[in-house]
């Protein structure tokens, strides 16, 4: 069954179970709403594929990406390396978008492997006749009850079993057993073969919480990226939420890469141009005398800072990049985001310079830009460029238009 982003569809009583419907609620990857003759599924903006028992529900994007882009575009808003060229045939197959990160981990490990997996000493419990390592005490007292044939050992073996390496196993185990293209199933057992494994897979999602980096481990940092998504340890805000192994599957946010995406454009751009990012305690917009003494505050997707221009001026200039996943290519901006970021005007910005920046994908390859100017009867009261970006082609290059705003922002005091 195949389902666009926010369509719907009706799905018949017979082929929905309580157990699907409990997975569908807890991911919150599409709504469901109960009707007469069934159950009606509207997608969200999260794609990819849920195999549950009886159907296999696909969740297309609204903009689709060529897989050898969408592999960029991840890794950008990961602030990963790009994968060479040698290993980057990502195949779009059944599992959509989803079967990019099996491939992406896939490369990672592989360089691993061939740079040599890190060996530390491990801990290893043995049973002996000979005193080797460690006596576990409590171990030969239990179970032996004083007895001395067989002396129960903690050992510490110089391998390559460190938690490092543990990760890297139970992933690519874990992304073998979701992917259904037999090529990629068939690749990623024979580098897992490689690397040792945990017991329960799954039980290293708790090794990368704890775990630590140094300079002697650092290197596998790209790899747990992708570990991470594949084993569920992430969540939307690391772009891919698996949501445990009983989905079998991968699902992507495209709202959540997208702005990602746009706040790594736009941080590199305002750095090159002599500003910086900046954090929420900088300041916020926030509306008080809320019910139960709640504090609502519009936080905008990136805040940029620039050193004041002009004598006298002691303060830093801010400027909004908001980021919309939505086809403002061929439609108006809505009435929803220009409220929105008139509200960051207001509260961000200079009277002399009221601008905000809004950008969005412009899959069909060409960049737009177009400018709406915000007229009261006192005046001027915004200027909203509205941005698209080309999804064909790399980051990178696809920055150009956002960077260009952000340069002639940092550079001018003369009001827009």
């Amino acid at each position: 069954m195949i389902l666009d982003e926010h369509e719907s569809v009706i799905v018949p009583r017979s082929r929905l179970y309580g157990d699907d419907l409990d997975r569908l609620r807890s991911i919150k990857a599409v709504g469901i709403v109960e009707v007469h003759n069934g159950y009606v599924l509207k997608a969200r903006s999260t794609t990819g594929v849920l195999q549950l028992e009886r159907i296999r529900l696909v969740l297309r994007p609204k903009f689709p990406i060529a897989g050898t882009q969408l592999i960029n575009w991840l890794c950008y808003a990961n602030e990963r390396r790009q994968p060479d060229e040698t290993l980057r045939n990502w195949p779009i197959g059944r599992d959509g978008y989803a079967g990019l990160v099996p491939a992406a981990l896939l490369h990672e490990c592989r360089l691993l492997l061939r740079r040599g997996l890190r060996r530390n000493y491990v801990r290893r419990p043995r049973v002996d006749t000979v005193l080797r390592g460690r006596l576990d005490m409590e171990a030969q007292a239990s179970r032996c009850y004083g007895a001395v044939d067989q002396l129960h050992l903690q050992t510490f073996e110089y391998e390559d079993g460190g938690w490092e390496n543990l990760v890297c196993g139970a992933a690519l185990t874990v992304a073998a057993q979701r992917s259904t293209d037999p090529v990629q199933i068939r690749w990623l057992l024979d580098t897992a073969a490689q690397f040792p494994t945990p017991r329960r897979p799954l039980d290293a999602v708790s090794l990368l919480t704890r775990g630590q980096y140094t300079r002697l481990n650092t290197h596998y940092r790209a790899a747990h990226a992708w570990a991470r998504m594949v084993l569920g340890g992430g969540g939307v805000t690391d772009l891919l939420d698996p949501y445990g192994f009983g989905a079998k599957s991968l699902l992507l946010n495209l709202d959540v890469l997208w702005e990602r995406v746009v706040r790594r454009m736009a941080v590199d751009a305002a750095v090159a141009a002599g500003g910086r990012g900046a954090g929420k305690e900088e300041g916020a917009i926030r509306t008080h005398g809320g019910l139960a003494d709640k504090t609502a505050s519009f936080n905008p997707d990136v805040l940029l800072a620039f050193p004041p221009l002009g004598e006298g001026a002691t303060t830093s200039r801010f400027l909004v990049v908001d980021a919309k996943y939505k086809n403002y290519v061929a439609k108006n901006v809505t009435a929803d985001d220009r409220h929105q970021l008139l509200t960051y005007i207001a509260g961000y910005t200079e009277p002399d310079h009221p601008l905000a920046l809004i950008v969005h994908p412009a899959p069909d390859g060409s960049p737009t830009e177009r400018d709406l100017r915000i007229v009261g009867p006192r005046g001027r009261m915004g200027l909203i460029k509205v941005l698209g970006l080309d999804t064909r082609s790399g980051p990178e290059d696809a920055a150009g238009p956002l960077r260009k705003a952000i340069t002639d922002f940092a550079t001018s005091a003369a009001p827009l």
